[in-house]
């Protein structure tokens, strides 16, 4: 399994982050993505993953909370992070309605600068969307077409938003939401609709800890190491085995991510076909 949206720079992994990456391996994660969300985090997980090469790589971007800080300094620091054989993607950047941290004039901005970004760089872009569908999808739609490639990580939407979103060829990065009933009733009502070869999944931690996970509420904290748990819910929703859903997931994120593939880790002879691009 490959986690392709891993806060791992976050503080809460600062007392036992090595033990952390021990146990996703142990659980069967062969790869995870590190998300920046702000040119300092873009900056320490470039370096942790440059750190683990062949198992992790990351993301540089600033993501809408982080917007009102957005500058052309910000552009050009981001792109010296792109020149890093580490960073394999512009993100997590995107709009947030629903807190609203950042005016929302200021997430437009930032979100197009880091669009164009990509386009010159010609790295996909990983994506933040809460609240904001009609403007997110309007400025993707603007640029899409001269990206190599994008996918909606923690994607929470309906049928009618991934029929949007495959329209924009999107991908789609499923987390833990998956396994809440309530809240992640209508994404557990379409995930069976999106096409296997637009499919990964992530853990977002240490957010989005999977219901299945029993945990104090004063310690509760996500990891790589219940991907499983994800790979499970998608996997009993679409009527597909785990194991399968696991190939097909990693495959995607591996060509999607332009991410190497190990020795011991060959391509699986299941993997679904690429997308018509």
């Amino acid at each position: 399994m490959i986690d392709i949206g891993v806060n791992l720079t976050h503080a809460r992994f600062d007392t036992d982050r090595d033990a952390v990456i021990e146990r996703a391996i142990g659980a069967g994660v062969s790869g995870m993505v590190l998300t920046g969300v702000s040119l300092d985090e873009s900056r320490a997980a470039t370096a942790l993953a440059a750190r683990h090469p062949g198992f992790m790589a990351a993301t540089a971007g600033v993501h809408p909370h982080h917007a009102r800080d957005w500058s052309h300094a910000s552009s050009q620091a981001l792109a010296t992070l792109l020149d890093a054989p580490a960073t394999v993607a512009v993100g997590e950047t995107g709009l947030d309605y629903n807190r609203d941290f950042s005016p929302r004039t200021d997430q437009r901005a930032a979100f197009e600068a880091q669009l164009r970004l990509a386009v010159d760089h010609q790295r996909p872009v990983f994506l933040h969307q809460r609240d904001a569908e009609a403007d997110f999808l309007a400025i993707l739609r603007d640029h899409r077409s001269a990206l190599p490639g994008a996918v909606l990580h923690c994607f929470t939407g309906d049928v009618a938003m991934i029929e949007a979103c495959c329209a924009l060829d999107l991908h789609f990065g499923i987390t833990g939401w998956i396994s809440d009933e309530r809240r992640g009733a209508a994404l557990r009502e379409g995930v069976a609709e999106i096409p296997a070869n637009r499919l990964m999944v992530e853990t977002d931690a240490p957010f989005l800890l999977p219901k299945p996970v029993r945990q104090p509420a004063v310690k509760r904290r996500n990891e790589p190491a219940y991907l499983p748990h994800v790979v499970d819910a998608v996997a009993a929703l679409r009527d597909e085995s785990p194991a399968c859903l696991a190939a097909w997931t990693s495959a995607n994120a591996r060509r999607f991510f332009s991410l190497p593939t190990p020795a011991s880790h060959p391509p699986p002879d299941a993997a679904p076909p690429a997308p018509d691009r």
